[in-house]
């Protein structure tokens, strides 16, 4: 019986075996083709748009979250207006908190980014559309030379736990505490049943991507501007809550008060109640729910 490898020998990499470069090699399949997929009607919510009227804003302060409702058919905008900054934004069915947006399947359909046309899509059971992205003024962005692109789904929000492992940190203003905060204070219950709502997000307006060495997360100064907006039409009652990131335009670090910050301001904009003919809240996703019993 061979002796087990050391810790030393365990850590090192592998011999690559003669026909490696072939194995490299080999072409990738998407996991989830999404040429299936329902086609939101951008040009009808659009529409519907023209004729809607505000009917609610709330600013987010900089270091801080706020929740606000959105019903069915309306449409919400975030946007910046002081000065470069990013949010952390989580989304749930306004009347069962267990529904809520499920970034890693949003990331599986869409890709690590997500713009004009897109959609959060809510955890399972219901597994439906929450909201489609009708507008997105840094929609020029696309992908640069680094692999960093706007919007992401990959990056799970600042948290005072990640920050006490890697810096012995007791940080209270992070996006995670943040939207408890404000959870909290929106639905008057405690910080303790509040936090298991708060969950991955949508980074609007962060600009991130993947190291391509080492394959790790990393952001840089976001491209927004005072004046630009990422835009949702909301396809079931939601409700919503943002953070204006302590990192403000995330170009250096998150999780601490030196970065400058500004607050982010979400509108609320309702239609006519006619200028959605046709269209319908998206039912709950049809899967049977027997998982072969």
């Amino acid at each position: 019986m061979s002796s087990p490898q050391s810790a030393s020998q365990s850590a090192t990499t592998p011999t690559a075996p003669s026909d490696a470069d072939t194995r490299r090699a080999i072409r990738p399949v998407i996991c989830y083709p999404n040429d299936t997929l329902p086609k939101p009607d951008v040009e009808l919510y659009r529409g519907a748009r023209e004729t809607a009227k505000k009917t609610d804003e709330v600013l987010v302060p900089a270091r801080d979250a706020r929740c606000f409702t959105v019903p069915a058919g309306s449409f919400f905008r975030i946007s910046s207006v002081e000065g470069p900054q990013v949010g952390d934004l989580n989304l749930w069915n306004r009347d069962d908190l267990s529904e809520r947006f499920y970034s890693g399947k949003t990331r599986a359909l869409h890709g690590t980014h997500i713009t004009t046309g897109e959609r959060m899509w809510s955890s399972f059971p219901a597994m439906r559309p929450m909201a489609t992205i009708i507008e997105d003024t840094l929609g020029w962005y696309g992908m640069d030379a680094f692999g960093g692109s706007v919007h992401d789904v990959i990056g799970t929000r600042c948290d005072p736990y990640t920050g006490n492992l890697l810096a012995d940190s007791q940080y209270h203003y992070c996006c995670h505490s943040n939207l408890t905060r404000a959870l909290a204070d929106h639905l008057g219950v405690s910080l303790q049943e509040a936090e298991p709502h708060v969950h991955d997000v949508l980074n609007v307006f962060m600009c991130t991507g993947f190291t391509r060495d080492t394959g790790q997360y990393f952001m840089k100064a976001s491209p927004v501007r005072p004046g630009d907006y990422l835009e949702f039409f909301a396809e079931i009652d939601l409700l919503g809550g943002l953070s204006a990131c302590p990192g403000g335009d995330c170009s250096s670090e998150h999780s601490s008060d030196t970065a400058a910050c500004y607050p982010l301001l979400v509108e609320v904009f309702t239609p006519q109640s006619d200028a959605l003919k046709g269209w319908q809240p998206p039912a709950a996703n049809a899967y049977d729910g027997t998982h072969g019993r």
